[in-house]
């Protein structure tokens, strides 16, 4: 039976045309598909056999570590692209779950040395990422999904034969290849819902597209967009056409109205359409296309990722960069991106901003909204006037402790000190008014007492010159916040200088200049600097203060002379003198400011306690019944002023119990002194409970004597059964014979004993020692 052309073709593709009766068309049609299918395959396999000679010519490691980086780059391409996002993802994590593998195949290296099989099977997983690579890097649009989708089933056919060719490997790792194995044979060729979108974007035609684009709904603009991406791509329409059509401004007013999917499209496709020219950018340069852009930065994750990449894209055009500065709440929107925890949209941000940093006020609204980079950059390389604006605006913000400390970070402090130090007047000011704002932060002072600026501060407030008059009262500010750091006790002669100021000064600068010298002499390490200040005649030099109306300056001066009486006790009570001491006293009784009542008892706790004339002094003032005033009803204050009104009234106190005068002990305690003492011993600081203590122990050694013998004098009237002491064996009462006991000051007493602080014990054992001393034997029964 005679064969037809095709099966004569089919049995023997070679055979000559010529040989073929009557030979037509079709057949030479079919040769001429097996001709170019031949071609095709002998090219993939000739490609994929260099890439197997390669990949035999290495070491088993090698070949790993070379498989490994074919992951990656694989992932990475799936990661960034900007087509089929969707399936790329599920892609990217099937590619991803290899890297384990191949770790646990690179730890049995050894086993695998001799073992060609478990080579031959890597080789071919290494050649279907390969394969994998080239494809992402082309993405044909019209089978790619499907492509894809067979790059998985071969990856997937690869690992089933590193797992057959594997039986040496733990189970832990033959378990991780079966389930990778498993998710990749079984992935679905094409989910339905690409299926669906496919077949409905085949029928749109480019003049359905642009009637689409223009008046369609949300899920016909949807296909649209997919569908004039791939036009765009294909190259199929040109930029005559998009400008014909109003693609472009189409495009911006679909944004304001479209729902999130379809804004990230148009989006991404302005993106697209910026990228092929220059005109199409000019196009996209209007202020209200820019607006509309702009909102997008607020928005879901990727949109806000394309929209800050699009006005990039944009940034190079100038009138775009002014625009953009004058669009409310972009720069806003920009640095909280650039905060964000997107790294590429954040590095996007910093990029325009940057971009944008060219024009002053967009410097000064980054810097409003916490983005300090180009403000610094202004202070440091601006002209005059630039610097001028800056500092001015610094000066003038709401500053959080956060963003002085990025401030100072950035390098603001050091260009600020320059215009201090050597600029003109202005320059001077603004700089002063800025330093003044950031100093409020421990950190920023270090950074001004290693600037040098003390000494330039200084210069400022002896000078005379008129026009500097005004930078004095913000120097000495800035000079008193630098105080309150130890670090400026580097400058040795600072408070001398300070103090030689004080009466050559205004009323403001003297309150600076003391609160400068009280945070001086206050630090631990100044006992040298307190020590030159009373030889340089401090004391002197602040007692006229003591008589000022101005509450400020009185109340500075009250706090400095507190702190260097602690030094002083002998010389301090010949100094004060007794004007000054009814002074003082007379501040304590009249005074409505806890911190100043605080400072004037502390400054005569700290005179001699053996200074009789002085006791009968503060005495006859009635200092005691006002000090249990003060403390028994003062209003609400801090608990810091409370603490150093409690420790200044305790240390005084301990001059009016003291054991020798029992008269001026019986005085103490009629004017209710030991109630209160018991009361601190439970809610004091620790120094105020030690010297409560102090005193009650003071009190406690008179209590034997004081007390009345069991046997009245007048039988007749018996005494009351509950005064019966058994400690002292006699009949106690609180207020005559001082009896901690009766007092009810045991119990706070052995609880200072039993606390973890440690600063009261010795006061608290002298108390007890002396209470116990007729009866130590019954110290459990009564406690």
């Amino acid at each position: 039976m005679q064969q037809t052309e095709s099966e004569q073709f089919d049995k023997d593709p070679l055979i000559p045309l010529h040989n073929i009766p009557n030979c037509k068309l079709p057949t030479l049609l079919s040769f001429t598909n097996f001709l170019f299918k031949t071609a095709k395959e002998d090219r993939r396999n000739s490609s994929l056999e260099r890439a197997k000679t390669t990949m035999e010519k290495r070491s088993f490691s090698e070949l790993l570590i070379e498989i490994k980086e074919l992951v990656t780059e694989v992932s990475s391409l799936a990661q960034y692209s900007e087509t089929q996002r969707e399936i790329l993802a599920e892609f990217e994590i099937l590619v991803e779950k290899l890297v384990p593998i191949l770790d646990g195949l690179m730890d049995n290296i050894i086993k695998f040395k001799d073992h060609p099989p478990v080579r031959k099977a890597v080789e071919s997983l290494g050649s279907e990422l390969k394969r994998a690579k080239a494809l992402l890097k082309t993405q044909e649009t019209k089978s790619f999904i499907k492509q894809v989708e067979d790059v998985v089933h071969d990856l997937g056919r690869s690992l089933g034969l590193v797992l057959l060719a594997s039986l040496e490997v733990s189970t832990d790792l033959k378990d991780k290849i079966g389930v990778l194995h498993k998710d990749l044979m079984n992935t679905s060729e094409i989910e339905v819902e690409e299926e669906i979108q496919e077949e409905k974007r085949v029928c749109f035609g480019i003049d359905e597209v642009s009637l689409q684009i223009k008046c369609g709904d949300d899920e016909q603009l949807k296909f649209a967009l997919l569908e004039l991406n791939e036009l765009i791509g294909d190259k199929r329409v040109s930029s005559e056409w998009i400008t014909d059509e109003g693609v472009i401004p189409i495009l911006f007013n679909r944004l304001c109205s479209s729902n999130s999917e379809n804004r990230l499209c148009i989006v991404q496709l302005l993106r697209r359409l910026a990228s092929d020219n220059a005109d199409n950018k000019e196009k996209m340069a209007d202020v209200g296309f820019l607006s509309a852009v702009v909102k997008s930065l607020v928005r879901d994750e990727e949109e806000r990722k394309e929209a800050v990449g699009l006005l990039l894209d944009l940034s190079d055009i100038q009138s775009v960069r002014r625009r953009l500065g004058r669009i409310q709440g972009c720069i806003v929107m920009l640095v909280a991106l650039l905060n964000g925890d997107d790294l590429v949209a954040s590095h996007h941000a910093g990029k325009l901003l940057n971009a944008l940093s060219n024009n002053t006020q967009n410097a000064l609204h980054m810097a409003e909204a916490g983005y300090f980079k180009p403000l610094v950059q202004y202070l440091n390389e601006g002209s005059d006037m630039s610097k001028i604006l800056m500092a001015t605006a610094l000066s003038r913000m709401e500053l959080t402790d956060q963003s002085r400390a990025s401030l100072g970070e950035d390098g603001a402090i050091e260009p600020l000190v320059r215009m201090f130090s050597i600029g003109k007047l202005e320059a001077k000011l603004s700089a002063l008014s800025a330093l003044q704002n950031l100093s409020n932060l421990t950190e920023n002072v270090h950074r001004l007492i290693s600037s040098g600026i003390v000494a330039s501060l200084l210069q400022l407030l002896f000078s005379v010159t008129s026009v500097l008059m005004t930078l004095r009262e913000p120097a000495s500010l800035i000079l008193a916040k630098i105080a309150e750091s130890e670090s400026i006790l580097v400058n040795s002669d600072v408070a001398q200088q300070m103090l030689s100021l004080l009466n050559l000064t205004s009323p403001v600068i003297q309150n600076h200049l003391l609160q400068a010298l009280n945070s001086i002499a206050s630090h631990s390490r100044a006992g040298k600097v307190r020590r030159k200040m009373k030889e340089h005649g401090a004391i002197q030099l602040l007692l006229p203060f003591l008589m000022e109306t101005n509450i400020k300056i009185r109340s500075s001066a009250l706090n400095l002379l507190y702190t260097l009486s602690k030094d002083l006790p002998e010389e301090l009570t010949e100094q004060l003198g007794e004007t000054y001491i009814k002074t003082i006293i007379n501040i304590i009784s009249s005074s409505t400011f806890d911190s100043e009542k605080a400072a004037a008892v502390g400054i005569l706790s700290h005179l001699p306690i053996s200074d009789k004339k002085l006791t009968d002094m503060l005495k006859k003032a009635n200092l005691v019944p006002i000090m249990v005033s003060i403390l028994t009803s003062r209003s609400e204050v801090s608990k810091e002023t409370t603490c150093w009104l409690e420790e200044s009234v305790t240390g005084l106190l301990i001059r009016f119990t003291n054991p020798s005068d029992k008269k001026l002990q019986l005085y103490s305690a009629e004017q209710g002194v030991i109630p209160l003492l018991v009361k601190l011993l439970s809610s004091g600081s620790p120094v105020t409970k030690c010297r409560a203590a102090t005193s009650l122990a003071q009190l406690s050694q008179n209590s034997s004597s004081l007390s009345k013998s069991r046997k009245s004098r007048w039988s007749c009237v018996p005494p009351p059964a509950d005064g019966f002491c058994e400690v002292h064996n006699g009949y106690c009462f609180v207020k005559s014979t001082f009896c901690l006991v009766k007092a009810g000051a045991v119990s706070p007493i052995i609880q200072i004993l039993e606390g973890k602080e440690r600063e009261a014990d010795e006061a608290a054992l002298s108390a007890l020692r002396h209470s116990w001393a007729m009866k130590c034997g019954k110290t459990e029964a009564i406690a």
